[in-house]
């Protein structure tokens, strides 16, 4: 682990502040930064999109954010997407959220996978 985790309250509150600030029936969108190859087997070394990370506390790749404040159904004011992750994943990568994880991190009880973006969002 690169720190110790954080409170989710804190994301739950900067989540708040910001969607204040929003105008209304606006929606945020928050991608998270690549891996970027060096290499044939080798990596950058990865660092979070500082406004994704702020706002959720998700550290990992492949990640999405929205914020939409004025949704109609209050479960989707704040969705999150994350890749989906398995024991190989694990194993070859590292760790990486599964739903409750990212729940637990952020706050956000929305999450879905990222395979399911599409999906949901052009609902």
């Amino acid at each position: 682990m690169k720190y110790d985790s954080l409170p989710a309250s804190l994301f739950i509150k900067n989540r708040a502040k910001f969607m204040q600030q929003m105008q209304a029936k606006s929606l945020a969108a928050f991608n998270s930064n690549d891996v970027y190859p060096i290499g044939a087997d080798g990596t950058m070394p990865f660092e979070q999109e500082r406004n994704l990370f702020y706002l959720s506390g998700v550290d990992q790749e492949e990640t999405i954010l929205l914020l939409f404040p004025d949704a109609l159904d209050p479960k989707h004011r704040a969705v999150l997407f994350v890749r989906e992750t398995n024991e190989h994943i694990a194993v070859w990568e590292g760790a990486k959220l599964d739903k409750s994880k990212a729940t637990a991190v952020s706050g956000i009880e929305t999450v879905y996978w990222l395979s399911d973006f599409d999906r949901i969002f052009l609902i």
